[in-house]
């Protein structure tokens, strides 16, 4: 181990899981604290899908999500921080040791921070059309990061339910122009919802979308009810959570699959901590990064408290 606090052992410090801009920080003050650190990044997250993001602080103009984890990953590096692009298998702990078998071999580690994210739900677009929606800001999965710049255009929200009910709601703060509906027609909303969305001149389409297309500007859906055209299209339909390798090792998750962390981001298996949108709570990158300033804190202080034999 080169620049760690225990110079005779052959791991590292500390494995963090993810490289987005949560993993990519701890990584950062980790390096900073004299630790070894290892980053292990499949090289598909979330964050470098964003276009442009223009709430995180520091970037009036705004910058998309391919930069700003490039930014941050080049500034942990320059601290020491190892960057690899693999899977990962398995995370087994045995002793006081993990052990992780990813695409590139075994890496052993005193300690680990999952940042493994989420995977939104998307719907069923062929990959091309996606990616050129997405990038065209015509499709957009977060409506806290970016409802401000749909300010008064036509949108609609694909969703059902309470959750969908909600997110159309909350998009309605932005516009007068909102409708929601179900990509299979089924909106299940009660007589309640309903009643709430109607008063709020929120439309609901029943219909169920037969195609979509691009045309100009807009995106255009194909419904029961005839063609609709959208300036912006936000698809509330959940996301899948990476918790896989934590609650093999016996972490606790939510109902959603979603970790509990204590107040420093331990979760309940010792040397296992979490940060980002594996964790419950706001999906929101300057979250996620506070969250890894916090992490990596406790992590240095808990091994000079108990550090590995």
């Amino acid at each position: 181990m080169t620049g760690g606090l225990w110079q005779d052992r052959q791991r590292v410090d500390c494995l963090v899981i993810g490289g987005g801009p949560a993993g990519l920080t701890a990584a950062l003050y980790l390096a900073r604290f004299r630790l070894s650190v290892q980053v292990i990044d499949r090289g598909a997250g979330r964050a470098a899908s964003i276009p442009l993001t223009r709430n995180y602080p520091g970037f009036p103009d705004g910058i998309s999500g391919r930069e700003l984890v490039q930014r941050i990953g080049e500034q942990a590096v320059r601290y020491g921080a190892r960057i690899t692009t693999a899977e990962v298998a398995t995370v087994e702990r045995s002793g006081d040791i993990f052990q992780c078998r990813t695409s590139s071999g075994l890496i052993e580690a005193s300690t680990v921070i999952l940042a493994t994210g989420i995977r939104d739900v998307r719907p069923p677009l062929d990959d091309e059309l996606h990616a050129a929606a997405l990038a065209a800001g015509l499709i957009r999965y977060c409506p806290i990061c970016d409802g401000f710049e749909v300010s008064g255009r036509r949108v609609a929200v694909i969703g059902r339910g309470a959750h969908g009910a909600r997110e159309a709601a909350f998009i309605r703060s932005y516009t007068d122009d909102v409708t929601l509906l179900a990509w299979d027609g089924t909106t299940n909303l009660d007589v309640t919802q309903r009643a709430g969305l109607a008063g709020a001149g929120i439309a609901v389409v029943d219909g169920a979308v037969a195609s979509a297309r691009m045309q100009h500007d807009k995106l255009i859906l194909a419904t029961d009810c005839g063609e609709l055209a959208f300036d912006a299209v936000y698809p509330a339909l959940g996301a899948q959570v990476a918790s896989r390798i934590a609650q093999e090792l016996g972490a606790q998750v939510n109902e959603d699959g979603y970790l509990h962390v204590d107040e420093h981001q331990r979760t309940g298996v010792p040397g296992l901590y979490a940060i980002g949108d594996v964790v419950a709570g706001l999906n929101q990158i300057s979250r996620a990064t506070a969250q890894a300033a916090t992490a990596a804190t406790a992590l240095r202080n808990d091994l000079l408290l108990s550090p590995p034999p």
